[in-house]
Protein backbone atom coordinates (compact mmCIF):
# COMPACT_ATOMS: atom_id res chain seq x y z
CA UNK A 1 0.00 0.00 0.00
CA UNK A 2 1.30 3.37 -1.00
CA UNK A 3 0.34 7.03 1.02
CA UNK A 4 -1.95 7.41 -2.41
CA UNK A 5 -4.21 4.44 -1.65
CA UNK A 6 -4.36 4.77 2.42
CA UNK A 7 -5.57 8.27 1.11
CA UNK A 8 -8.09 6.69 -0.80
CA UNK A 9 -8.98 4.03 1.24
CA UNK A 10 -9.70 6.77 4.61
CA UNK A 11 -11.45 9.21 2.44
CA UNK A 12 -13.94 6.67 1.76
CA UNK A 13 -14.20 5.38 5.10
CA UNK A 14 -15.01 8.46 6.04
CA UNK A 15 -17.35 9.12 3.36
CA UNK A 16 -19.04 5.87 4.45
CA UNK A 17 -18.32 4.72 0.85
CA UNK A 18 -17.14 1.32 2.64
CA UNK A 19 -17.76 -0.08 6.16
CA UNK A 20 -14.71 -0.12 8.93
CA UNK A 21 -14.47 -4.08 8.62
CA UNK A 22 -13.70 -3.96 4.87
CA UNK A 23 -11.12 -1.04 5.44
CA UNK A 24 -9.74 -3.21 8.45
CA UNK A 25 -9.82 -6.30 6.24
CA UNK A 26 -8.05 -4.15 3.39
CA UNK A 27 -5.26 -2.37 5.45
CA UNK A 28 -4.69 -5.90 7.42
CA UNK A 29 -4.12 -7.59 3.81
CA UNK A 30 -1.63 -4.67 2.84
CA UNK A 31 -0.07 -3.37 5.73
CA UNK A 32 0.66 -6.10 7.31
CA UNK A 33 0.39 -8.61 4.63
CA UNK A 34 3.78 -10.80 5.01
CA UNK A 35 5.47 -12.52 1.86
CA UNK A 36 7.74 -15.18 3.14
CA UNK A 37 9.53 -16.82 -0.01
CA UNK A 38 11.32 -19.04 1.72
CA UNK A 39 14.61 -17.00 0.96
CA UNK A 40 13.02 -13.85 0.98
CA UNK A 41 10.30 -12.74 3.76
CA UNK A 42 9.32 -9.35 1.41
CA UNK A 43 7.95 -5.69 3.12
CA UNK A 44 4.89 -5.00 1.17
CA UNK A 45 4.34 -1.82 3.34
CA UNK A 46 7.90 -0.23 2.36
CA UNK A 47 6.74 2.48 0.13
CA UNK A 48 4.38 3.65 3.22
CA UNK A 49 7.32 4.20 5.09
CA UNK A 50 9.99 5.23 2.60
CA UNK A 51 8.52 6.32 -0.43
CA UNK A 52 9.55 3.89 -2.70
CA UNK A 53 8.59 -0.18 -2.81
CA UNK A 54 11.20 -2.00 -1.40
CA UNK A 55 14.19 -2.28 -3.67
CA UNK A 56 15.73 -5.77 -4.82
CA UNK A 57 19.36 -5.94 -4.56
CA UNK A 58 20.02 -8.28 -7.78
CA UNK A 59 23.70 -9.13 -7.27
CA UNK A 60 23.76 -12.70 -5.85
CA UNK A 61 19.98 -13.73 -6.44
CA UNK A 62 19.18 -16.23 -8.96
CA UNK A 63 17.29 -14.96 -11.97
CA UNK A 64 14.38 -16.95 -10.42
CA UNK A 65 14.79 -14.86 -7.25
CA UNK A 66 14.79 -12.30 -8.84
CA UNK A 67 11.36 -13.05 -11.23
CA UNK A 68 9.67 -14.37 -8.19
CA UNK A 69 10.45 -11.36 -5.38
CA UNK A 70 9.44 -8.83 -8.64
CA UNK A 71 6.20 -10.72 -9.40
CA UNK A 72 5.04 -10.92 -5.81
CA UNK A 73 6.13 -7.19 -5.01
CA UNK A 74 4.83 -5.30 -8.66
CA UNK A 75 1.41 -6.67 -7.66
CA UNK A 76 -1.04 -4.04 -8.54
CA UNK A 77 1.43 -2.44 -11.02
CA UNK A 78 3.46 -1.18 -8.57
CA UNK A 79 6.50 0.48 -9.52
CA UNK A 80 9.86 -1.82 -7.91
CA UNK A 81 13.39 -1.32 -8.82
CA UNK A 82 16.03 -3.79 -9.19
CA UNK A 83 20.00 -2.78 -8.95
CA UNK A 84 23.11 -4.66 -8.99
CA UNK A 85 22.22 -6.39 -12.15
CA UNK A 86 24.27 -8.16 -15.03
CA UNK A 87 22.97 -7.33 -18.81
CA UNK A 88 21.90 -11.46 -19.13
CA UNK A 89 19.64 -10.78 -15.93
CA UNK A 90 18.26 -7.53 -17.52
CA UNK A 91 17.20 -9.13 -20.75
CA UNK A 92 15.80 -12.31 -19.06
CA UNK A 93 13.33 -9.40 -17.21
CA UNK A 94 12.81 -7.64 -19.88
CA UNK A 95 11.01 -10.77 -21.58
CA UNK A 96 9.18 -11.42 -18.27
CA UNK A 97 7.72 -7.89 -17.39
CA UNK A 98 5.64 -5.84 -20.29
CA UNK A 99 5.93 -2.50 -18.83
CA UNK A 100 9.17 -2.12 -17.28
CA UNK A 101 12.12 0.59 -17.56
CA UNK A 102 15.75 -0.82 -18.26
CA UNK A 103 19.11 0.85 -17.65
CA UNK A 104 21.97 -1.21 -18.78
CA UNK A 105 24.73 1.23 -17.52
CA UNK A 106 23.09 1.60 -14.21
CA UNK A 107 22.35 -2.40 -14.06
CA UNK A 108 18.69 -1.57 -12.72
CA UNK A 109 15.17 -2.64 -13.92
CA UNK A 110 12.42 -1.31 -12.95
CA UNK A 111 8.37 -2.53 -13.28
CA UNK A 112 5.98 -0.22 -13.65
CA UNK A 113 7.97 2.41 -14.04
CA UNK A 114 6.52 6.27 -13.30
CA UNK A 115 6.87 8.85 -16.10
CA UNK A 116 10.52 10.79 -16.05
CA UNK A 117 9.50 14.39 -14.07
CA UNK A 118 11.75 16.90 -15.17
CA UNK A 119 12.38 20.57 -13.03
CA UNK A 120 10.64 23.54 -14.50
CA UNK A 121 11.40 27.17 -14.19
CA UNK A 122 12.04 27.73 -10.34
CA UNK A 123 11.02 24.14 -9.09
CA UNK A 124 13.46 22.57 -7.16
CA UNK A 125 15.41 19.74 -8.28
CA UNK A 126 18.24 16.96 -7.59
CA UNK A 127 21.54 17.79 -9.64
CA UNK A 128 23.51 14.57 -10.43
CA UNK A 129 27.01 15.45 -11.07
CA UNK A 130 29.53 12.76 -12.03
CA UNK A 131 33.57 14.02 -12.39
CA UNK A 132 34.18 11.63 -15.56
CA UNK A 133 32.18 9.07 -17.90
CA UNK A 134 33.89 6.12 -16.00
CA UNK A 135 31.72 7.17 -13.09
CA UNK A 136 28.53 7.49 -14.92
CA UNK A 137 27.43 3.90 -13.40
CA UNK A 138 27.07 5.07 -10.29
CA UNK A 139 25.85 8.10 -11.31
CA UNK A 140 22.79 6.53 -13.50
CA UNK A 141 22.25 4.42 -10.07
CA UNK A 142 20.93 7.86 -8.36
CA UNK A 143 19.28 8.40 -11.71
CA UNK A 144 16.80 5.86 -11.22
CA UNK A 145 16.02 6.13 -7.93
CA UNK A 146 14.94 9.71 -8.39
CA UNK A 147 12.90 8.34 -11.35
CA UNK A 148 11.44 5.58 -9.13
CA UNK A 149 10.34 8.20 -6.42
CA UNK A 150 9.04 10.63 -8.84
CA UNK A 151 11.81 13.37 -7.83
CA UNK A 152 12.63 15.73 -10.77
CA UNK A 153 16.64 15.80 -11.28
CA UNK A 154 18.93 17.49 -14.10
CA UNK A 155 22.17 15.35 -14.78
CA UNK A 156 25.57 17.48 -14.93
CA UNK A 157 27.95 14.98 -16.24
CA UNK A 158 32.27 14.67 -16.97
CA UNK A 159 32.78 18.17 -15.30
CA UNK A 160 35.66 16.85 -13.40
CA UNK A 161 38.11 19.54 -11.74
CA UNK A 162 40.92 18.54 -14.28
CA UNK A 163 38.96 21.05 -16.53
CA UNK A 164 37.34 23.44 -14.05
CA UNK A 165 36.03 25.82 -16.42
CA UNK A 166 33.59 23.00 -16.94
CA UNK A 167 32.41 23.22 -13.94
CA UNK A 168 31.89 26.95 -14.12
CA UNK A 169 30.04 26.84 -17.18
CA UNK A 170 27.16 24.66 -15.08
CA UNK A 171 27.52 26.73 -12.10
CA UNK A 172 23.87 28.40 -12.57
CA UNK A 173 22.42 25.36 -13.13
CA UNK A 174 24.72 23.83 -10.09
CA UNK A 175 23.56 26.25 -7.32
CA UNK A 176 19.36 26.56 -8.87
CA UNK A 177 19.56 22.89 -7.38
CA UNK A 178 18.01 21.70 -4.14
CA UNK A 179 19.81 19.40 -3.63
CA UNK A 180 23.29 17.82 -5.04
CA UNK A 181 24.66 14.44 -5.76
CA UNK A 182 28.11 14.24 -6.83
CA UNK A 183 29.84 11.50 -7.96
CA UNK A 184 33.94 11.42 -8.26
CA UNK A 185 36.48 8.77 -8.15
CA UNK A 186 40.36 9.16 -8.48
CA UNK A 187 41.66 11.42 -5.52
CA UNK A 188 37.60 12.43 -5.25
CA UNK A 189 37.85 16.44 -5.03
CA UNK A 190 35.01 17.73 -6.81
CA UNK A 191 32.28 17.46 -4.26
CA UNK A 192 34.59 19.99 -2.17
CA UNK A 193 34.94 22.24 -4.81
CA UNK A 194 31.34 22.58 -5.30
CA UNK A 195 30.35 22.03 -2.18
CA UNK A 196 32.32 25.65 -1.40
CA UNK A 197 30.00 26.91 -4.03
CA UNK A 198 26.81 26.07 -3.17
CA UNK A 199 24.53 26.61 0.35
CA UNK A 200 22.36 23.22 -0.42
CA UNK A 201 22.82 19.69 0.57
CA UNK A 202 25.71 18.02 -0.84
CA UNK A 203 25.98 14.08 -1.09
CA UNK A 204 29.43 13.04 -2.21
CA UNK A 205 30.19 9.03 -3.87
CA UNK A 206 33.65 7.84 -4.31
CA UNK A 207 33.84 5.34 -6.79
CA UNK A 208 36.22 2.55 -7.49
CA UNK A 209 37.55 4.27 -10.76
CA UNK A 210 40.88 5.37 -10.50
CA UNK A 211 44.55 4.13 -10.86
CA UNK A 212 46.49 1.87 -8.12
CA UNK A 213 47.10 4.21 -5.75
CA UNK A 214 43.30 4.70 -5.47
CA UNK A 215 43.06 1.41 -4.25
CA UNK A 216 39.62 0.93 -5.59
CA UNK A 217 38.13 3.84 -4.16
CA UNK A 218 39.24 4.28 -0.81
CA UNK A 219 41.58 7.54 -1.45
CA UNK A 220 38.61 8.72 -3.18
CA UNK A 221 36.58 7.74 0.22
CA UNK A 222 39.15 9.16 2.45
CA UNK A 223 39.14 12.44 0.39
CA UNK A 224 35.56 13.43 0.61
CA UNK A 225 35.34 12.37 4.18
CA UNK A 226 38.11 15.10 5.41
CA UNK A 227 36.56 17.48 2.67
CA UNK A 228 37.46 21.03 3.72
CA UNK A 229 33.88 22.39 2.59
CA UNK A 230 31.62 22.07 5.49
CA UNK A 231 28.52 19.69 5.59
CA UNK A 232 29.24 17.32 2.89
CA UNK A 233 27.76 14.13 3.12
CA UNK A 234 29.50 11.23 2.11
CA UNK A 235 28.71 7.75 1.19
CA UNK A 236 30.06 4.22 1.10
CA UNK A 237 32.44 3.76 -2.45
CA UNK A 238 29.67 3.15 -5.60
CA UNK A 239 26.52 3.55 -3.38
CA UNK A 240 24.30 5.76 -6.20
CA UNK A 241 21.54 4.25 -4.82
CA UNK A 242 21.99 5.17 -1.05
CA UNK A 243 22.61 8.68 -2.52
CA UNK A 244 19.47 8.74 -4.90
CA UNK A 245 17.41 7.66 -1.86
CA UNK A 246 18.88 10.46 0.36
CA UNK A 247 18.62 13.14 -2.16
CA UNK A 248 15.12 11.96 -2.69
CA UNK A 249 14.20 11.77 0.86
CA UNK A 250 15.28 15.54 1.33
CA UNK A 251 13.74 16.75 -1.67
CA UNK A 252 10.36 15.55 -0.85
CA UNK A 253 10.70 16.88 3.00
CA UNK A 254 11.39 19.60 1.23
CA UNK A 255 8.14 19.70 -0.82
CA UNK A 256 6.34 18.50 2.42
CA UNK A 257 6.97 21.24 4.37
CA UNK A 258 6.08 24.42 1.22
CA UNK A 259 2.70 22.51 0.81
CA UNK A 260 2.31 22.81 4.70
CA UNK A 261 3.33 26.46 4.76
CA UNK A 262 0.92 27.51 1.56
Amino acid sequence: MNEQELTGLLSDLIEKKLALPDAFERIRESVFRVTDLGYANLDHHRELRHGLCEVIYGEGKTLDQLMTIMANLSGSNRCVLATRLTEEKIVSLKKHFSSHRANEAAGTFTTYPPEIVRPKNGQKFVAIISAGTSDLKVAEEAVEVCIAMRVPFEKIYDIGIAGLHRLLNKLKNIQSASTIIVVAGMEGALPSVVGGLVGCPVIAVPTSVGYGASFQGLSSLLGMLNSCAPGITVTNIDAGFSAGFAAARIYNEMRKNENTLS
